[in-house]
């Protein structure tokens, strides 16, 4: 199984191009670009930087306007279905999609989702739904209903939300995380606390026990791709720009560099993912050692 670490556009100023930010993003090992196309200000030059630069595409995708709330299973649908028909010839390796909404009935998310699974189908491109506020799968408890009815559904598992909207560390989800984590398809690599889905610096000391308990849940839905032998898995650490992003109040300054914070996250998360792949081997060598019979002492011998 490979990693396949993913840069957003979410955040990053591209008044300039992408010129002043392809270097680093080489040297940090990003090896695919995450966005919506609203992002971009010149699509060309995006498909350009895409196809010189040899990054793939993670195209980001809605089924209403963010913030907008309510609307119909139909009026979801076509929305989705446009904004996925407009980014088609980027060739995305996934649609990475925001969808639903969390007024919805139960039936109306499972009219939705059915009928979502049959648009994966005849588009023939992933679509992988992200656990995002203000979504159906905006909670850990209306996700874990919807999962056990589709069990093909895909998820892009930000566990950052669901801490902020649950207001806790998730303490008493291991199960929904655990079933989570076996249908999770990309992951979102930010941290979030219990009043908010994105704390001012995972670096610092003090959200210690935040990082911790989100790596565990990342290190979860790692071995459980192991398990479904995924050949190649993709993680963003998504980071984002204000009002995301902790500011000094008066004068909006960032109490920290946004850059740097996702650069670091990207390089630890590699680290950790070969440690796990590693460890995995060392499993895999001990179970193949100990299916062959040991000698008794007699044999030992040579009697």
């Amino acid at each position: 199984m490979k990693l396949l670490l993913v840069r957003h556009l979410w955040g990053v100023d591209l008044s300039g191009g992408f010129s002043p930010h392809i270097s680093s993003w080489h040297e940090v090992g990003y090896r695919a670009l995450e966005g919506w196309l609203g992002m971009c200000p010149d699509p060309a030059l995006l498909r350009k930087t895409l196809e010189s630069e040899g990054f793939r595409w993670i195209s980001l995708v809605f089924s209403s306007a963010p913030f907008s709330g309510g609307g119909s299973v139909q009026q979801h649908l076509q929305f989705l279905r446009e904004q996925i028909e407009s980014s088609l010839d980027l060739q995305p390796l996934f649609f990475n999609a925001h969808t639903g909404s969390d007024s919805w009935t139960a039936t109306e998310a499972e009219d939705f989702y059915g009928l979502a699974l049959e648009l994966e189908k005849k588009i023939g491109v992933p679509i992988s739904h992200e656990t995002h506020r203000s979504r159906y799968f905006g909670n850990p408890w209306h996700t874990q209903t919807l999962l056990l009815r589709f069990p093909e559904l895909k998820l892009t598992c930000d566990f950052s939300h669901w801490v902020c909207v649950a207001e806790r560390l998730l303490g008493d989800c291991a199960h929904i995380i655990q079933r989570a984590a076996s249908q999770c398809f990309h992951l979102h690599a930010r941290v979030g606390y219990e009043e908010g889905p994105q704390v001012s610096d995972p670096r610092a000391p003090e959200w210690k026990s935040h990082l911790e308990a989100h790596e565990a849940w990342w290190t979860e839905v790692w071995n459980a791709q192991l398990r479904r032998g995924m050949e190649t898995v993709t993680l963003t650490p998504e980071f984002g720009p204000p009002p995301y992003q902790h500011t000094l109040p008066y004068s909006q300054k960032p109490v920290s560099d946004l850059t740097a914070i996702c650069d670091w996250m990207a390089v630890r998360q590699v680290v950790r993912f070969r440690d796990l792949l590693s460890a995995a081997e060392v499993g895999r060598r001990s179970k193949r050692v100990s299916a062959f019979p040991t000698k008794n002492r007699a044999q030992s011998r040579g009697l």
